[in-house]
This record gives C-alpha cells, structure tokens and sequence, in this order.
C-alpha cells in the first residue's frame, strides 16, 4: 500500500507545476527588461542596480507588499480570471507612485489548494500585460499547491513592488498646509477594498448572483464587481516629470476616502471633501440601496468613486490640468480642501 504514496497522492501534483510554468514562461519573460539577469524558474530574481545609480543622484527603494483579497472568489464564482492579474498590479504600483516613486519590478506569489494551469495562466496573462504596458519586470511566478490549507477552488494572490524616488524628491506629505485643493482621479468602481462588504450585500442581503443583469449598473453584478482596477501611474509620473508639485497622494484602499487621506497629513491639517464633487458610480448607489447604511460607513468602507487623491497649492491646479491633457482618459476633479485641524476627513 505505501508503494502508491507518494507527493501527489498528498494533494500536491509537481507536474501540473511544471506546466503552469510552461504556459506562463512567454507571457512573464515578455516583461523583463535589460536590468534582469534571471529566467523564469531561477532561485530568486536579480536586478541590475548599475543603471539606477547613473540616473539617481540619491536612489531609495521603495516597496509596498498588497494582494487582490476577497475580490478573487467573485472571480471564482465569475470563472473568469483574466482581470484578476490587473487588479494586482494596480492595487501595488498605486500604493508606491503615491511616494513619488517610479515602480521596477513585481515580484508576486500565487497559491491554491490544487494547481489548475489554465486559471494560472490567465492570472498570469493578465499580470504580464499590465506590467509590460507600464515598463514593471514581473519577477514572480511563485506557485504553491497547498491542500487543506485552502479550500477547494481557492486562490490567493499577493504581489510585493519595488520601485524608487530620488530621496529628495519623495512626497511625504510634510509640506501640505490649510488652503491646500484636494484633487481626485475617479475610480473605476470597487477597485479591490470593501470586497467583503460588497459580497455580503450583494449576494446574501439583496440576493442577487454573479449572472444577475441590473439595469442601474448596465451589466451583470459579476461584471460591474470584476471591473478591473484603475492604474495611475502613468498620469501621476508624468505630473512629476513636468515638475508640477504634489504636496501628497493618497491611494483610496481599504479604509476608504476617510482612513487614507489622513495617512499624509501633518498634524495641524484637515480635509473637508465635497460628497457630489465628482461623478457618482452606479455600483454604490446600487449598495446604499441595499444596505440602508449611513455614510460614515460607507465612505470608511469604500472608495465611492475615487481611486487617487492628490493635495497640490490652488496655483498649482491650472498648470497640473493643461499637463494632464496628455492623458484625456484620467479627469481630474476638485473635491475639497485643506483647513487647520487635526488629521483626519471631514465630509460636507
């Protein structure tokens, strides 16, 4: 009887491993530039330093770690893992470009409780093309087959980005003042935070599934949950490139518009934000309406249509809106201000 025992009869199959390794090799290797120096499938990833050294007077890493949470079982009950990758990439480069820095390499980390290589491969897929449209090495491709530590189906998906400021010029918040114009790039919709929220009202309380059409949001309530996660690195690193000051960003996470602005603010500062200064998104009027929930928790919970804030002087806002016409496809609006008080949000 121990003959037949062996690593996949304990739940972890090496062979589905190596094809899930074939069918992402192309997709992965298609991202790395000059600066990596390791294959699919090393030990770990090396990165050439060399160059950042000529073009960084004072070079600092920087690195945030994130993953795409309970967003990935809408995916499951979706089967549609194509987007999920995306989610990813953006939810960790956002919280990096927020520093003012530029991001390099996504180093991410794939398990399950059984290996399926085509969900994988979509994951992965979906990964490649986001970090090669920005120019970001994905270095990762960790796969970990973990029976009974994850249920049937389950998927979990982290990423850590590593990216870098010149010392000088990192946005730290510490020069926002009162008088001080809160900006917002909108967002797509849920992003990843609030998922557990979301999922709650959705599907126990308003009793809808994944295939349900609602008229307010114009698709499925699977699709409008698994619309993919804005990423503004583009249009920020162009602001910065022009030389336009921000003073500080906030990414809108977990926590909402309330638990992240204050993450930059001095001690002697407070926003107030306008409520309908900037275009609602059906999907969380559609939640209100399910949840009968006050405000404070909705806006603590989720983005409620913003995806990036930033904090500039009122004489900067003029030149910030020509320089983003580069980019008509990120609208920037005015949502609020800064006053004296201590760091926190006020909603009007």
């Amino acid at each position: 009887m121990t003959n037949n025992i062996n690593y996949k009869s304990a739940g972890v199959d090496i062979d589905a491993g190596n094809e899930a390794v074939r069918r992402i090799k192309k997709a992965v290797e298609s991202t790395f530039s000059p600066q990596v120096l390791t294959e699919l499938g090393s030990f770990g990833a090396l990165y050439d330093l060399k160059p950042l050294m000529q073009e960084y007077q004072h070079p600092v890493l920087v690195q945030s770690i994130d993953g795409v949470g309970t967003k990935m079982i809408v995916a499951r009950m979706m089967k549609k893992f194509d987007t999920i990758g995306i989610d990813l990439v953006s939810a960790t480069t956002n919280d990096i470009i927020v520093l003012g820095a530029k991001p390099l390499t996504l180093l991410d980390y794939i398990a399950n409780d059984k290996l399926h290589p085509a969900i994988i491969e979509q994951i992965v897929t979906g990964m490649a093309n986001a970090c090669r449209e920005l120019g970001i090495a994905l270095v990762g491709g960790e796969t970990a087959e973990m029976p009974h530590t994850y249920l049937p189906g389950e998927h979990d998906l982290v990423g850590v980005i590593t990216g870098v400021v010149e010392k000088e010029k990192a946005i730290l918040g510490k020069n926002i003042k009162p008088g001080d114009v809160v900006l917002a790039f909108p967002s797509s919709g849920l992003h990843t935070n609030g998922f557990s929220l979301a999922r709650k009202l959705m599907f126990e309380v308003g009793g809808y599934t994944v295939d349900k059409h609602l008229a307010e949001l114009k698709t499925t309530v699977g699709e409008a949950m698994l619309a993919p996660h804005i990423n503004y690195t583009q249009p920020v690193l162009h602001l910065l490139q022009q030389n336009i000051e921000i003073k500080g960003m906030a990414h809108i996470t977990g926590g909402g518009l309330l638990e992240n602005i204050p993450r930059v603010l001095p001690k002697n500062c407070t926003v107030e934000i306008r409520k309908n200064s900037w275009p609602a998104l059906p999907i969380f009027n559609v939640l209100q309406k399910i949840a009968h929930l006050p405000d404070e928790e909705l806006y603590r919970t989720f983005n409620m249509g913003v995806g990036l804030v930033m904090i500039v002087a009122p004489t900067t806002v003029a030149p910030l809106r020509k320089a983003l016409a580069a980019y008509p496809q990120f609208p920037v609006y005015e949502i609020g201000q800064v006053i004296a008080g201590e760091p926190k949000v006020r909603l009007l």
